[in-house]
């Protein structure tokens, strides 16, 4: 969505708070160095904020919105600093968050940045870490503080909703300003998806060549030349993480879940049997136990997928597409028949949009493999089968039906009431937020760098 001017500049910027923190906030310097190295802008409680996260958060800002949006370092940093403010008193308020529900946003968030850059290796590059271990440690407590935020704030405007009155009177006050927004072009899109798996054969080589190389470490060989020599991880040939397929992991490292129930079943030296994960077959050992950290040696071997498997998940969407096509069977029925995706089986195929939970995409910002694919299909066409993968994890075919498809255009209340409706809303909830920030300020510590003492902030942050 477009903005036309600055009257809806704080909705926008609210909008994106969440993602563009996680790209804000990530770096190769730790806290502590960047302290010494960086002069601290704001102390909010306990959070600081710092002279550069304002520069980085500005650069994102204008990246995300085209460099249409005009606001001040002082507006910038007084937006960090409700952030802040937000954070302190969800920990102040006792806000709870699970392991799993961040570890479910980290994955989501390296599963974006994954499908904005390409792969893994370019991410870990980008932002300066050593490697992928460094940057999920970095987005855990990242996303932490965001899940906190997001806990506090909802708690803040739980009880707030919006009337069609109050929906159409926000319509109205936009439009006699000419300042209505643009929407992008959107689509949604269903999919079909059939996964590659190796014959029972290979499956039997993988894991009884596995068995052998665990019998021969057993007898005296070393688990280390032997992953060197057998392991399909591609880190077991450098210098870093993975090296010789060895891994530093605790419960709450980011790795796949079979990998650390394993590891965490296992006592010091002993080696697992063969399992698999969605990259393919392990074995494990356990090489030390320090308190809740575990040192382990693993082998990855993954069963290669023949040209006939190929070929024969291809040849099967093909024929499910013609029988679509044909109108043998409509598109949703399909999906429940013959699709191995469990996420979008039960959802008539439908994808969801990772950065907004539902099911439309903006056009002009979707990942450029599936825009080529897509963007010259009509509403109700679907691709030819294609080849995908997910990382290393799982190979697959697939067709994607354009289920709905919109031209850009300038809001209409009857055509975009929904859209419209959550503006209302989401300004509405942010006047509850800065009111209840005016509250909160009064009794919470706030120390402000003398550089930004002459801020003309809209709240009493500097307590005058």
């Amino acid at each position: 969505m477009q903005l036309k001017n600055n009257n809806l500049k704080y909705i926008k910027m609210k909008q994106n708070t969440i993602v563009m923190a996680l790209l804000l906030f990530i770096t190769v310097i730790n806290a502590q160095e960047r302290i010494k190295i960086d002069g601290v802008a704001v102390v909010v409680g306990k959070n600081i904020v710092l002279d550069s996260d304002i520069d980085k958060f500005k650069k994102e800002l204008q990246q995300r919105l085209e460099g249409k949006l005009d606001i001040t370092d002082c507006e910038i940093l007084e937006e960090i600093m409700t952030q802040k403010l937000i954070a302190h008193h969800a920990v102040v308020d006792s806000i709870v968050t699970s392991d799993a529900e961040i570890n479910q946003e980290v994955e989501r968030n390296i599963s974006y940045f994954t499908q904005q850059l390409g792969t893994m290796e370019k991410v870990v590059k980008m932002y300066g870490f050593n490697d992928e271990e460094d940057l999920r440690k970095e987005l855990y407590e990242i996303q932490k503080e965001q899940l906190l935020i997001q806990k506090e704030r909802a708690s803040i405007t739980e009880k707030i909703d919006v009337t069609p009155e109050e929906v159409r009177t926000y319509f109205k006050n936009l439009e006699k300003d000419n300042n209505l927004p643009e929407f992008s072009a959107e689509i949604e899109l269903a999919q079909i998806v059939k996964y590659i798996k190796p014959s029972e054969e290979e499956t039997k080589r993988v894991i009884e060549k596995l068995k052998e190389i665990k019998a021969e470490i057993e007898s005296g060989f070393s688990f280390r030349l032997k992953a060197i020599i057998n392991s399909d991880d591609p880190a077991v040939s450098g210098t870093g993480p993975g090296a010789a397929g060895l891994y530093t992991i605790t419960r709450e490292s980011g790795f796949i879940k079979e990998f650390k129930e394993v590891a965490f079943t296992l006592d010091e030296g002993e080696i697992s049997e063969p399992f698999e994960s969605g990259f393919g077959f392990h074995i494990l050992m356990v090489e030390k136990i320090k308190g809740q950290e575990r040192d382990v040696r693993h082998i990855l071997i993954q069963p290669i997928i023949s040209k006939a498997e190929l070929d024969a998940s291809y040849n099967e969407l093909v024929k499910i597409r013609e029988q679509i096509l044909n109108g043998e069977i409509t598109f949703e029925e399909a999906v429940v028949k013959y699709s191995e995706d469990k996420e979008t089986k039960n959802n008539n195929g439908l994808l969801l949009n990772p950065q907004t939970n539902d099911t439309r995409f903006d056009l002009t910002r979707m990942d450029p493999n599936l825009y080529n694919r897509i963007s010259n299909l009509k509403a109700g066409e679907i691709t030819e089968p294609f080849y995908d993968e997910v990382r290393a994890e799982s190979k697959m075919h697939k067709i994607i039906l354009v289920k709905t498809k919109e031209d850009a255009h300038t809001a209409n209340f009857i055509k975009d009431y929904e859209k419209i409706q959550q503006l209302t809303l989401q300004k509405k909830q942010e006047e509850t937020v800065e009111k209840w920030a005016k509250d909160k300020i009064k009794d919470t510590y706030i120390k402000i760098n003398d550089d930004y003492k002459a801020c003309n902030f809209k709240n009493n942050w500097k307590k005058e």
